[in-house]
C-alpha cells in the first residue's frame, strides 16, 4: 500500500472522533434555537397587543404607502339653528353659549415659520345671527385690525344675541411684512372662494373660506385705500341684491356705494355662497387713523343694535345710509400730484382738484371736477402716471336712484365688454379692480 494511503486510513478514526465529539456539543445549541410548535404559535399570538398583530396590513409612520391618500376634507363650522341656542363648531373646538373663545387657524400652504391667524369665537348666550368680522386681507392695511381688536374687547358673551366669528389678521404674512400681498407675491383677495389644488394663494383661500367663513350669516369684511390712496369711511356692496341691499341699511350714516365686486374677492365668494356681504373701506394703508377707526366701531355697533344683537343704540346726526353715485378721475400725464381738496369736501363741476407737474419737463396739468359732488376717495400726495386714478366723486342719490342705476341693463358694443362709461356707477374701481399679472390658470 502506497504511503499516502496508509496515513489517510490511519486518520480516519481520529477524523470520525472529531466529528462525533462536535455533534456533541453543537446539539444542545440547535436544540434551544428549533422553531416553536403550532401550539405555542398560537398561545404566543393571543397573548400580543391588537396593534403588533395587524403590523402587516396598517402602515405606520416607516411603512411607506403604496399610494397617497387624498387629504382630510375640511369641516365647514358648525353652528345652532336659527333663533336657536347652542354651541358652534368651528376649527375642531365647541364654543358653549355664554362663552368665548381664542382658535388659530392655519393653512398648510403657508410659509416656513409662519404663525396662524387668530380665530376669536363670541358664542352669545341669547339666540341671534352669527356675525363674521374679517381684516388684514391686505397686510398693509391696518384700520380694518384696529376696528376688529376694538370690537371684540367690548363684546361680552353673556349679554350678547347670537355669535360673533372675528379674524382681525387673515393675511399673516403680509401683516408680517407689512406688506398687501401674500409672501408669493399674490393678492389674496382675488383668489376666493380657492382651490384645494390650486396654487398657495388659492389653497389658503379655499382653506379659509371652508373653515371660518362658511359659518357666517353676515359678513364685513375691512379694507382700506389701496397703493397710498384713502377712502373716506364707506360700505360697499352688490346693490342687485336684496339681501345685501337690507344689509348696507343697518350702518347708520355711513356712505354706501353700489359695487358688483370683482372675481376672487372675499365678498363675492361670499355672496355667491349666499352670505350678505360687504367691504367696509376706511382710510389710507400702513398707518392707523384715529377718526376713521372711531367710525368704524361705531359703524359695527350700529349694525349689531340693528341686527338686535346687542342693546346699545348708536345715534347719527343722519340716522339713514347715505348713498352715492360715483366715478373716478384719472390722470391724463406723469409727474408729483399735489392736491387742493380733502377727504369729505364738496366740490362743484370744473373745480380744480389738483395738479400734477413734471419736475423734468415743467409741464402741469390740472385736474377739474367733472361734476358736482363729494370726494369720497382720492390719491395721496405722491408720483403718478397717466391713468392714475386720483380722485374719486360721489353724488349724493335716494336709494330708489341707485337701484334703478344698479338694475338698469346696458348693451354694449361687440368686443368693448371691458369699456365703462366715465360715469357709470360701476366705473372700474383701483381698490377693487387691480390688474394681476401672475393669477394662474388653477387660480
Amino acid at each position: 500500500m502506497p504511503r499516502s494511503n496508509a496515513k489517510t486510513s490511519a486518520r480516519r478514526p481520529l477524523l470520525l472522533a472529531a466529528v462525533c465529539f462536535g455533534l456533541l456539543i453543537i446539539a444542545p445549541v440547535c436544540s434551544a434555537q428549533d422553531f416553536p410548535s403550532d401550539e405555542q404559535i398560537r398561545v404566543q399570538a393571543a397573548n400580543l397587543p391588537a396593534a403588533i398583530l395587524v403590523l402587516k396590513v396598517v402602515p405606520t409612520m416607516n411603512t411607506p404607502s403604496v399610494r397617497a391618500e387624498p387629504a382630510q376634507k375640511l369641516v365647514p363650522p358648525s353652528l345652532p339653528e336659527s333663533k336657536a341656542i347652542g354651541p358652534i363648531k368651528i376649527l375642531g373646538v365647541r364654543v358653549m353659549p355664554g362663552t368665548r373663545a381664542q382658535l388659530t387657524w392655519r393653512s398648510s400652504a403657508m410659509g416656513f415659520g409662519e404663525v396662524g391667524a387668530p380665530v376669536t369665537v363670541i358664542n352669545g348666550k341669547l339666540p341671534g345671527p352669527a356675525l363674521c368680522l374679517t381684516g388684514g386681507v391686505h397686510g398693509d392695511e391696518l384700520n380694518g385690525i384696529e376696528v376688529v381688536n376694538r370690537i371684540l374687547r367690548k363684546l361680552d358673551a353673556k349679554t350678547l344675541a347670537g355669535a360673533v366669528i372675528a379674524v382681525p389678521v387673515v393675511n399673516v404674512g403680509g401683516f408680517q411684512r407689512n406688506s398687501r400681498y401674500l409672501p408669493d407675491r399674490r393678492d389674496l383677495n382675488r383668489y376666493f372662494p380657492g382651490n384645494p389644488r390650486g396654487s398657495a394663494a388659492s389653497r389658503l383661500a379655499h382653506g379659509f373660506f371652508q373653515s371660518v367663513i362658511l359659518g357666517c350669516d353676515y359678513l364685513v369684511d375691512f379694507h382700506t385705500g389701496s397703493f397710498e390712496r384713502s377712502n373716506l369711511p364707506q360700505v360697499r356692496g352688490n346693490l342687485r341684491i336684496r339681501e345685501v341691499l337690507e344689509f348696507t341699511r343697518n350702518f347708520g350714516a355711513t356712505t354706501v356705494l353700489h359695487s358688483v365686486g370683482s372675481h376672487g374677492m372675499l365678498r363675492t365668494a361670499a355672496v355667491e355662497a349666499g352670505i350678505p356681504a360687504v367691504t367696509f373701506e376706511l382710510g389710507a394703508p400702513t398707518r392707523l387713523e384715529q377718526k376713521e377707526i372711531d367710525f368704524g366701531v361705531r359703524a359695527v355697533e350700529t349694525l349689531m343694535s340693528k341686527l338686535r344683537m346687542s342693546s346699545s343704540l348708536k345715534v347719527w346726526a343722519q340716522p339713514q345710509p347715505v348713498l352715492y353715485r360715483a366715478t373716478w378721475l384719472r390722470t391724463n400725464q406723469s409727474g408729483l400730484l399735489i392736491s387742493k381738496v380733502n377727504l369729505g369736501d364738496k366740490v362743484q363741476s370744473g373745480q380744480p382738484l389738483g395738479t400734477v407737474r413734471d419736475p423734468l419737463s415743467g409741464a402741469e396739468s390740472v385736474i377739474l371736477a367733472t361734476l358736482p359732488g363729494k370726494v369720497i376717495g382720492l390719491a395721496l400726495n405722491q408720483q403718478v402716471m397717466p391713468g392714475y386714478a386720483v380722485y374719486h366723486l360721489g353724488v349724493e342719490s335716494s336709494e330708489a336712484e341707485v337701484m334703478l342705476s344698479a338694475l338698469k341693463p346696458r348693451l354694449l358694443s361687440r368686443g368693448a365688454a371691458d369699456v365703462e362709461p366715465a360715469n357709470s356707477m360701476e366705473d372700474p374701481d383701483p381698490d377693487e379692480d387691480e390688474d394681476v399679472s401672475d393669477v394662474d390658470a388653477e387660480r
